[in-house]
């Protein structure tokens, strides 16, 4: 007698239940406890990255990390607006440039400002190497935040513009004081996300070194295991992201949700 949709439903569910519970129980029983906390959760290790892997390498991690949006942002704004510019020029400068460094990683665009801008025209950026690496989370950032300003500036009701313009506004101040702000309102969410996205590059800076003092959370972790031949300081570290990222993830959430019920 075959079994009822419901029933079919209820048993696949307790035995994906069962096979879940059966493989903690095999991971719990068959982990080295001792081993996993000497070599993850060392304690004496831990002491001595306090308060270090704190005030210096989170402190950075968020300093780089709001330096890089900050510029990024106010750099792809210009970037969408040439993008959707009436002037072939600019939408296309502005189109390479998005393409372009969308299409690279960012460890290459860190690594060419850091290293290799220097070597082929003798150009020092200031504050290099680590004034380096946020140039070029800035330009990756910018290329990313862009797009999504077009979207965001595109998806203004166009009766929003034809209204400020029969009142007088000039077509600058139209997109300066009416539609950029609304398209912010809309794009929260995903400049957030971006966020997110650039506190967990700023690990990448270690391609071009840093000294104590710039250390990023990463660099920190990977001198604290390098010198103590432990894994606790990468562990510390991933435990300091996320205590920074999930609040954000979290606020990104409630955000989406908060916008889709104002539609």
């Amino acid at each position: 007698m075959a079994l009822k949709k419901r029933t079919r439903t209820r048993v696949y569910h307790y035995t994906v239940y069962a096979v879940i519970i059966a493989l903690i129980i095999w991971a719990v029983i068959a982990t080295d406890w001792p081993t996993v906390a000497k070599q993850f959760a060392n304690p004496e290790v831990a002491m001595k990255l306090l308060p270090g892997i704190i005030t210096v390498g989170l402190k950075n991690t968020v300093l780089f990390t709001i330096y890089s949006f900050v510029g990024g942002l106010i750099l792809a704004v210009v970037l969408a607006l040439m993008k959707l510019s009436d002037v072939p020029p600019f939408r296309w400068a502005a189109t390479v440039w998005i393409e372009f460094f969308r299409g690279i990683p960012a460890l290459i665009t860190i690594f060419g400002f850091g290293i290799m801008l220097p070597i082929a025209t003798k150009v020092t950026i200031p504050g290099a190497p680590v004034g380096a690496a946020v140039l070029g989370l800035i330009v990756v950032s910018s290329a990313y935040m862009a797009e999504t300003i077009r979207a965001g500036i595109q998806a203004v009701p166009k009766g929003q513009t034809e209204a400020a313009r029969s009142l007088g506004m000039s077509s600058g101040r139209t997109m300066f004081f009416i539609v950029l702000p609304q398209g912010f309102r809309i794009i929260i969410p995903p400049l957030t996300n971006e966020f997110v996205l650039l506190l967990k590059d700023t690990s990448l800076f270690f391609v071009i070194g840093a000294t104590p003092l710039t250390y990023e959370l990463t660099t920190f972790a990977r001198n604290g295991l390098s010198t103590y031949a432990n894994a606790t300081p990468l562990v510390m570290a991933a435990l300091l992201y996320l205590i920074v990222t999930l609040p954000l993830t979290r606020l990104t959430a409630w955000l989406e949700r908060r916008m889709a019920r104002e539609r």
